[in-house]
């Protein structure tokens, strides 16, 4: 029964987003600096995406604003969360304004170079409750600048790769395996890693190989198949739920 409701939903979410997704996300097109970004909805949730270095520089912006714009409707149709779909703001990672928003997201951090500055933050972040979810990048070179960089923000802590057993797993939705697929080939599987806070929960959810928020931003173009892109919904709201309750 529950996935059947799951399945409607989303059905019903796509059915919205082809015929008024373009209109309801055109005032955020263009926004891809904190000065012109908005203030997000007054909702329990707010999607915070970190901008590293200035301006475009790097791909913190890649997939934005649909990706927010989309997880969070099927959020709110889906969940009890109090989301909105424009419950979202871009955020310097630089700014203390990070410490408003206990969801962090990263994107295409093998273009990463973290300041001094973020570096701190960063690590108070996590060490104040937080949940940074890293997601859209790949290969041998973009994990070695993502390492580097969670290095020096996490010197005592270590990474470790996520196993199928892992409570986030069951959060909101069941999902049996960590295993997803791409939303295109990197020539490797898709690996989930993660990092500890000092409870030894998990604050910091790394998605190698992969691009989750691509399923995400596309799910009303007929781009990928409907299952991956469902897989990559349920993921991102149990990635939530473990944050807000962790």
């Amino acid at each position: 029964m529950r996935l059947l409701r799951w399945m409607a939903v989303l059905l019903l979410t796509v059915l919205a987003f082809a015929a008024f997704g373009q209109l309801y996300g055109q005032r955020f097109r263009n926004f891809f600096s904190y000065d012109d970004n908005e203030f997000p909805a007054d909702t329990e949730f707010v999607f915070a995406r970190w901008q590293y270095g200035r301006g475009r520089n790097g791909g913190w912006w890649h997939d934005y604003p649909d990706a927010e714009e989309h997880i969070n409707q099927v959020m709110k149709e889906a969940t009890g969360i109090h989301v909105d779909r424009a419950s979202y703001r871009i955020v310097p990672m630089s700014s203390k304004d990070i410490f408003k928003y206990p969801f962090g997201y990263i994107s295409e951090p093998g273009m990463m170079w973290l300041t001094d500055e973020e570096v701190k933050n960063f690590r108070e972040f996590i060490d104040r409750g937080g949940f940074v979810m890293i997601d859209d990048f790949d290969g041998p070179r973009q994990f070695s600048v993502m390492r580097q960089n969670l290095e020096r923000v996490f010197p005592d802590r270590d990474m470790f790769r996520m196993t199928d057993n892992h409570p986030i797993l069951n959060t909101y939705y069941k999902i049996d395996s960590l295993y997803v697929e791409s939303p295109y080939n990197v020539g490797a599987d898709a690996v989930f890693y993660g990092i500890n806070n000092e409870q030894g929960n998990l604050a910091v959810i790394i998605c190698f190989n992969n691009d989750v928020g691509d399923f995400w931003e596309l799910i009303d173009q007929p781009v990928y198949a409907v299952r991956p892109s469902a897989e990559a919904l349920k993921l991102g709201i149990n990635f939530v739920m473990y944050a807000m309750t962790h």
